[in-house]
């Protein structure tokens, strides 16, 4: 009985020194994390805005409106994280860069920056997270695929497996078409969500 009481007591210590320390450890990282992911999103805007001098926030977290909005658009399965006005050194608004989350790709969730110009153009997007398979859908990374969509002018993209012929179509990635229709669609809505803050959030 003794021995039993022991354990349950050293049991119990160990567990509430652990606990202890786990929150110790998470006290004295939490604000280095935070601050590594907020540069990661800073950089990852740059090469969507690579002329923008500065960066101000318009939604910070999911916007409910927004996302009623896209919803009544078509889009249910995609979120706007965040938005941000990109303004040169005067202050002059470029554009709009966007976290944009699709949750349609085939081995999780997609989640990347968009780049959108005041006049629409999609300057492009840049991965913040994508977990698709090897050597398959993770090429959607590579350039060859998501700069398909810099420098375009469209109201929507749409994919296509038998080559584009203009600028609203995409090239789907070989063997990877789940992923080449998520990733088109989030883009869609990002655009979607530009208009709507261009429309004053109306």
């Amino acid at each position: 009985m003794k021995g039993i009481v022991k354990n349950t007591v050293i049991i119990t210590l160990i567990t509430l020194v652990a606990g202890v320390l786990l929150g110790l450890v998470y006290e004295i990282t939490k604000d280095p994390i935070a601050e590594q992911n907020a540069q990661a999103k800073k950089e990852a805007y740059e090469k969507v805005f690579e002329d923008a001098d500065d960066f101000e926030v318009v939604i910070e977290t999911e916007d409910a409106d927004l996302q009623a909005f896209l919803a009544d658009s078509g889009f249910t399965a995609q979120t706007i994280n965040e938005a941000m006005e990109a303004k040169d050194a005067d202050g002059n608004l470029l554009g709009y860069a966007l976290t944009v989350t699709s949750h349609e790709g085939y081995g999780g969730d997609i989640q990347f920056t968009l780049g959108v110009r005041e006049d629409g153009t999609v300057n492009g997007i840049s991965f913040l997270s994508i977990s698709e398979t090897a050597g398959l859908g993770m090429n959607a990374k590579n350039d060859e695929f998501k700069n398909q969509y810099a420098d375009k002018n469209v109201p929507a993209f749409s994919v296509t497996k038998t080559g584009s012929t203009q600028d609203s179509e995409i090239d789907a990635i070989s063997g990877a078409t789940i992923t080449s229709n998520a990733v088109t669609r989030a883009v869609n809505a990002g655009i979607s969500a530009v208009e709507y803050l261009k429309g004053g959030n109306s």
